[in-house]
């Protein structure tokens, strides 16, 4: 295009220029591909993707951040950015691949890596969703793949965080928020709860299917995200009046208890507390 002509479609916002040395359509300046690419062209090889941003190229949704990661090796000292976080850590060219012509970490590496060092509910929300949909001797392979790379990790930090994290996920929730929701109640000390309970008629037919629940103490706990229960209310409650039929109590969390579990840490010490006697 030559100078003139870039800067005249900068200065007109046709185009964007997210760091110095690289130029994009400002309409692909939310596109997380692109923005990957940009990234990579900037720092210049050895770089590789990595945490959030190798974990969403991989098509994890629990993962998508504003800020592009990248890794490179030690040695290369290179200052992050506004937008661009930049890591140093040992990698092998052999644990590399590329996605859409992108140079990222295989998803076992990337899910080791963001479990140490990632914040741990995305990280474990994360994990989940990357189980998610898989048959059970696929989950089975990924968390053995996942182990594996925290035994190779030279950086010792976060290992037993990230092992705990891997022992909790099931893969089977039906959301990031659910995720979230069962690390929130067993760090805060109640027993690990028992994902997608199936209540059964007697003739073996499924007549719920609880988000996480402790059968032994007769406790449900669900899930509201706002797009699938604004309009259920009614249903909802006639739900948990036909569960309280059964012997059941439910307990219903929303968004706002993921930031502030405080009301519902209490309902749930309460219903352990009723059921204990």
């Amino acid at each position: 295009m030559g100078q003139r002509a870039v800067r005249e479609a900068l200065a007109s916002g046709l185009l964007s220029q997210p760091w110095r040395g690289v130029v994009m359509r400002a309409e692909n300046a939310l596109k997380l591909v692109t923005m990957a690419e940009a990234a990579l062209l900037v720092i210049g090889d050895p770089v590789v993707l990595s945490g959030p941003t190798s974990l969403a190229v991989h098509g994890i949704s629990a993962a998508a951040s504003t800020k592009i990661h990248v890794t490179v090796p030690y040695g290369r000292r290179i200052k992050s950015k506004p937008g661009l976080v930049v890591h140093q850590g040992y990698y092998r060219p052999m644990d590399v691949i590329e996605i859409d012509g992108l140079a990222t970490f295989p998803i076992d590496l990337a899910l080791a890596d963001f479990l140490c060092d990632g914040d741990r509910r995305t990280a474990f929300a994360a994990l989940d969703e990357a189980m998610r949909g898989l048959p059970p001797d696929h989950v089975r392979k990924l968390r053995e793949n996942v182990r594996e790379r925290l035994e190779d990790r030279r950086d010792r930090r976060g290992i037993h965080r990230a092992s705990t994290l891997l022992d909790l996920a099931t893969g089977m929730a039906e959301s990031p928020p659910e995720s979230v929701l069962r690390l929130v109640v067993v760090e805060a000390g109640f027993p690990v709860p028992e994902p997608q309970y199936e209540i059964t008629a007697v003739d073996g037919r499924v007549v719920y299917r609880l988000d996480m629940a402790w059968p032994s103490r007769r406790i449900a706990l669900e899930y509201d995200g706002y797009a699938a229960h604004e309009e259920r209310g009614d249903r909802d409650a006639d739900r948990d009046a036909r569960m309280a039929a059964r012997g059941w109590i439910t307990i219903r969390a929303v968004a706002a208890d993921l930031r502030d579990p405080g009301r519902l840490l209490k309902e749930l010490e309460d219903a352990f507390h009723l059921r204990s006697g």
